[in-house]
């Protein structure tokens, strides 16, 4: 029975597929009485064959798992770096605090001094549509549950509605535009906390939901019509059009009149339109440039270096947790407005050298450790290959 015993040593797979282990088959052929055992079991002809390590093939890889620790391993490092990613996220607060903390502080010192008409020179439209966008990104990120990042839109909005009220009390807002903004301010702050605390009514927030989709979908086009103003006629047609088929689409959607792909896609209206007003920031700011070159020195450095950096740093958020629209709006900003206006303030000799390759370095390096790490957690060979997930989604 030693001897029998011996040749079982080696490794048994199982598969439905091919004749059972030759151990087995041997083993079966014995009798079960003890008395039998002092009869050596006969070793296969092939039994050399069996003390190799037998081969997997591929068609058994996904029935044989991976070692224990290895799993364990990737799951840690994945752990860790979901973590990094959301205080990175969180981090952005600083410079998105610094970026508009100087502009707070100008206007209550001209306010102080009586000097209302310096706040003129602040477009009160450019600021309020900043305002929406962030309300809706807000709603978006309460949805995803983006503890971070709702404090970083929290925090937009409330510095915004601050700038808007010095504004006001300059006379450079109409006060009618102004209460009717504190209002939306006000419900709108309301109703997300309400709804991350699960403490909201559904019902109440879709029509919240309807009314950021109507309010974001009629501000972009009109927006973006108004940047070539006077090269363009001067109209509201844009943003009436884009309201009234907002609209339209709104109660299609709670009427039940469109497919599940087209109402899913009206719930994802606001996100989008919010995303893409601030992506039409640096686009508006890069045609100023264009036609104004003198204006560029108007620019603070600084400030085009605090946009880049505070929407840097949610870059890797969004790739580790696959959300395209919010990494195609952090990349941009970053790209485009922060480092864009960089590159043109050094274009024009507005900047040293040594702040021109210092934030290059600095913002490049960054995002190939972004996607260095996302492809080292998830296990990918190549970089492209978490690129391909974020636009088109796993693949089965």
């Amino acid at each position: 029975m030693a001897k029998s015993l011996v040749a079982c040593k080696t490794p048994l797979l199982f598969n439905h597929h091919q004749p059972r282990h030759p151990c087995f088959s041997a083993l079966k052929q014995q009798p079960s009485s003890l008395s039998l055992s002092l009869f050596p079991l006969r070793r296969p002809a092939h039994y050399h064959l069996l003390r190799r390590p037998i081969p997997i093939t591929a068609a058994l890889d996904s029935d044989v798992p991976r070692p224990l620790h290895q799993e364990e391993g990737n799951k840690r490092e994945k752990e860790e770096w979901d973590s990094w990613t959301a205080k990175f996220s969180g981090a952005a607060n600083i410079p998105f605090l610094l970026l508009q903390l100087p502009q707070i502080i100008l206007n209550a010192r001209n306010l102080i001094a009586g000097d209302k008409a310096a706040l003129l020179a602040v477009p009160w439209l450019g600021m309020f549509t900043g305002l929406l966008g962030n309300l809706s990104l807000l709603s978006y990120f309460v949805k995803k549950r983006e503890k971070e990042v709702i404090v970083v839109q929290t925090l937009g909005v409330v510095s915004i509605y601050i700038v808007l009220s010095q504004l006001a009390m300059a006379e450079a807002m109409p006060l009618s535009y102004f209460a009717v903004t504190s209002l939306v301010v006000g419900i709108g702050l309301v109703f997300n906390f309400l709804n991350y605390s699960n403490l909201l009514n559904p019902g109440i927030w879709r029509f919240w939901e309807d009314f950021i989709t109507v309010g974001g979908l009629s501000a972009l086009p009109q927006v973006m019509w108004s940047t070539f103003v006077p090269y363009i006629p001067n109209t509201i047609l844009p943003g009436a059009l884009a309201f009234l088929l907002a609209v339209a689409a709104v109660i299609m959607a709670r009427m039940g009149k469109l497919s599940e792909k087209g109402i899913k896609f009206v719930g994802a209206i606001s996100g989008w339109t919010a995303t893409l007003l601030f992506m039409w920031m640096p686009v508006s700011q890069m045609w100023t440039n264009f036609l104004n070159p003198d204006n560029i020195k108007g620019l603070s450095a600084f400030s085009m270096l605090l946009a880049m950096i505070g929407n840097g740093l949610m870059i890797p958020r969004a790739l580790f947790i696959r959300d395209f629209m919010w990494f195609l709006g952090s990349s941009w900003a970053s790209f485009f407005y922060g480092y864009g206006n960089i590159v043109c303030l050094y274009w024009f000799n507005s900047i040293g050298r040594e702040f021109f390759w210092a934030a290059t370095a600095g913002l490049f390096l960054w995002i190939g450790m972004a996607l260095w790490r996302d492809t080292q957690v998830y296990g990918y060979s190549s970089p492209l290959t978490s690129l391909k997930e974020l636009v088109f989604g796993s693949q089965p």
